[in-house]
């Protein structure tokens, strides 16, 4: 992925381009942030041009976090018993 110029406007087939290339990572896991730093882009520029491209885009704030080994289904039930 190539920076693009700091505040050039992309329309048309390139911003379609774009879109398809950042819609491809975006779905392989990369987040937002990563593909702002990648295109030198904001946050809200790559937001948006998924947004256009039809992505579902995922919750914020990742899975559950669980230590090494943990399955998802224990370290959910070892969060709520420390919750009470």
């Amino acid at each position: 992925m190539t920076k693009v110029k700091k505040g050039k406007r992309i329309t048309g087939p390139a911003r379609t381009r774009m879109g398809a290339d950042l819609k491809k990572k975006y779905d392989k896991g990369a987040s937002i942030r990563t593909l702002a730093r990648l295109t030198g882009r904001s946050y809200g520029f790559i937001h948006r041009i998924l947004s256009e491209s039809g992505v579902q885009l995922r919750a914020r704030g990742g899975g559950p976090h669980r230590q090494p080994g943990q399955t998802t289904r224990t370290a959910r039930s070892s969060r709520q018993i420390g919750a009470g």
